[in-house]
């Protein structure tokens, strides 16, 4: 691990994991400072400019320091920071289970293989659609995860429709369909899915049910 490189870090926390295949474990969380998207629906402005720089020595320090195993690097859009590939590899190397949560806009080609990412494909209802890299699709390993942010009936059927033309089902290992908060009801979503018995995983934020939108949970 090269010291001198550093990150411009917006949080570190320790938390449940409110979402993906992992959701209700303990998780250290580190938010990276910046995005070059604005998604209507967007719950973490806060990291789009707040942030202090750090080494990825101390960076990796303080994630140990919480004695986790599960680590979730994320944004705003962490891969905008080159050094986000470093610090991922970094945590590997030191035993963690790490995810990374990204929006899809950016290559994954340099993901260290040991990192499970877990793709946010924009919806229509997003208004960052067109920034789909579909180029990623091709690069998602099998233990990787895609998620929809589902706003309305148009984008149920556009995500269903991605994962037909991507066969998404054989490719990565869950399907994540997430209701946009007060854009569609759990019950809808939940009941949508049913009724064409769709193979992914519906979440809805637990994280968001403890403690609301409070930053650092």
């Amino acid at each position: 691990m090269d010291s001198s490189q550093s990150l411009r870090i917006n949080e570190i926390f320790f938390s449940l994991q409110g979402e993906t295949a992992t959701v209700g474990l303990p998780t250290v969380f580190v938010r990276l400072t910046g995005c070059p998207l604005r998604c209507v629906y967007c719950d973490t402005e806060y990291a789009f400019h707040k942030g202090s720089v750090r080494t990825l020595e101390e960076i990796v320090n303080e994630v140990a320091s919480y004695g986790a195993r599960h680590v979730t690097v994320t944004g705003g859009e962490p891969l905008a920071q080159p050094n986000c590939i470093p610090l991922m590899e970094a945590l590997c190397d030191r035993g963690f289970l790490v995810s990374l949560e990204t929006s899809g806009a950016m290559s994954v080609a340099n993901v260290d293989a040991r990192v499970v990412t877990v793709l946010d494909l924009k919806t229509p209802g997003s208004g960052e659609c067109d920034r789909n890299l579909e180029s990623n699709i091709g690069l998602l390993k099998p233990q990787d995860q895609v998620k929809f942010v589902i706003c309305d009936r148009r984008d149920y059927e556009w995500s269903r429709a991605k994962m037909d033309q991507y066969d998404l089902r054989s490719r990565v290992g869950e399907i994540l369909f997430s209701p946009s908060f007060g854009q569609v009801s759990y019950r809808e979503l939940a009941e949508w899915i049913l009724q064409d018995r769709l193979p992914v995983r519906m979440q809805i934020q637990m994280h968001k049910h403890i403690w609301g939108d409070e930053p650092g949970h």
